[in-house]
């Protein structure tokens, strides 16, 4: 009222009013930074507030675990069948009981965002279980081989994580614990999922009740597709795993078709779903997953892959598997390995380096073994190259490896040829303007040694692109 007054009184020289007009202006805008900043916070402390954390460092002896190699993010993600709390609907009679992990994946996310690989790990995979320290102080004895998820029931998260660094040597930065409840909260918070059924399935055991085709399921549907073991499929866990994958495929495609992450409002609520019931390790808060939502907004499906760790047969027990090896050791030192995509070689000739993302490439076969050049033109995918074409050579080219080069582009044959041993560009009157063509002969040894490791492709992997019909 008195402020009113005066100005109206006009008691005041104009420049001194004026700056009372912004003054209060920049006081009003100071009050709204301040509860917006709040507010904020007081979400951050909500979402915090959901979150179960386990102090990882009282269990596991930082000096024992595996050297971090690189940038890479390694997060465990495991699935229990706890029925506490709002658990309890699915099997009062367990609420007392330890709960299992019967879903494991790996979240491996490459080095500035450039592909993330969800790794399952069977729960019947038989591995040397270490001795671990509970929460209560007490230990675990170790075991020389076991089924993988009994660690969780016995040593809970810090044990999993135990083992799972013991057989790969892949340090894991982070683990995420979601039991029922927060699965579905984070289906319900993506408006569903569409999934694909080859046949109806009408299973008493898990309520599951669905027609043949495309489906977007929610809540206790899709709670029941992902636990289903006996109703779909052979009945097997792998069969099981496939499913899941291919679930959380269509998961990813969607919540990155809908700009969930790139859209702060979609993410918030995301991440005030996906903490609903959750646990993790201290360092993991609701902040941290906001950093990581927010790093993968530019990441495309195509990049999202979902693996089944290369594995075989358990020479004692037939309904139980073991690591394929040593293929299994392989894709372990990949992914330990696994760094940023390697800058095109430097040039000479004081030109721009062009980056691998800018080179169309096509890959043909002159040495004889056949699906060589598909092997080879998946690598240079997994580099960043776009493959345009995969295809056999003609006689006229003969045995050795050549790297040649339609009109203006030369620059980009340089940087496919910095990868290549041996190979100096070459022009070709009669090649496609702007495209490379790698010939591969029979004297190919392999892609060189950069800062780069590629990830082979392992059989029967999933990618969020996929056709969720595909497999049906």
């Amino acid at each position: 009222m008195y402020v009113d007054y005066v100005d109206d009184a006009d008691l005041e020289p104009a420049p001194r009013r004026g700056w009372r007009i912004a003054g209060w202006v920049s006081i009003g805008l100071s009050v709204v930074m301040v509860m917006v900043s709040l507010v904020a916070y007081g979400t951050y402390l909500k979402f915090n507030g959901n979150i179960n954390h386990d102090d990882l460092n009282s269990q596991i002896n930082a000096a024992s675990r595996p050297k971090k190699l690189n940038s890479a993010l390694n997060v465990l993600m495991m699935g229990t069948d706890s029925r506490a709390g709002k658990n309890a609907k699915y099997g009062a009679g367990m609420k007392n009981d330890p709960p299992r992990s019967d879903t494991m994946i790996l979240l491996h996310l490459s080095p500035g965002g450039g592909q993330a690989i969800g790794i399952s790990f069977p729960r019947d995979l038989m591995v040397p279980i270490p001795s671990c320290k509970r929460k209560d102080g007490s230990v675990v004895p170790a075991q020389s081989v076991a089924m993988i998820n009994s660690s969780f029931t016995s040593g809970g998260a810090a044990c999993t994580i135990k083992t799972i660094e013991g057989i790969s040597n892949i340090r894991i930065d982070h683990f995420l614990q979601v039991d029922f409840t927060s699965f579905k909260s984070v289906v319900d918070a993506l408006g569903g999922v569409e999934v694909c059924l080859p046949k109806a399935v009408h299973d008493k055991a898990s309520k599951l009740n669905l027609s043949a085709g495309r489906h977007l399921i929610k809540g206790e549907t899709a709670l029941a597709f992902v636990r289903n073991r006996h109703g779909l499929g052979d009945g097997s866990d792998l069969q099981r795993i496939k499913r899941q994958q291919q679930f959380l495929g269509s998961a990813a495609k969607k919540a990155l078709s809908a700009g969930t992450l790139s859209d702060p409002a979609k993410l918030l609520r995301l991440l005030n779903a996906a903490t609903k019931s959750l646990t993790t390790d201290q360092g993991f808060d609701a902040g941290a997953m906001y950093k990581v939502g927010s790093g993968l907004q530019g990441m495309t499906s195509g990049k999202i892959r979902f693996i089944t760790v290369p594995w075989g047969a358990y020479a004692l027990d037939h309904n139980r598997v073991a690591l394929a090896q040593p293929a299994a050791d392989d894709f372990f030192a990949a992914i330990r390995n696994d760094k940023t995509v390697p800058a095109a070689p430097k040039q000479t000739t004081g030109t721009t380096a062009v980056p691998a993302s800018q080179v169309k490439v096509r890959v043909y076969n002159a040495s004889g073994t056949p699906g060589k050049a598909q092997r080879i033109a998946d690598q240079l995918t997994a580099q960043g190259f776009k493959v345009i074409k995969v295809g056999n050579a003609s006689a006229t080219y003969g045995k050795t490896t050549q790297v040649l080069f339609g009109q203006g582009a030369d620059q980009q044959a340089a940087t496919l040829a910095g990868l290549v041993p041996n190979a100096k560009p070459l022009s070709r009157s009669d090649g496609a303007a702007g495209v490379v063509d790698l010939v591969v002969g029979a004297d190919w040894t392999a892609l060189k040694s950069k800062k780069a490791t590629v990830i082979p492709k392992v059989q029967g992997e999933i990618k969020a692109t996929d056709n969720i019909c595909k497999a049906a």
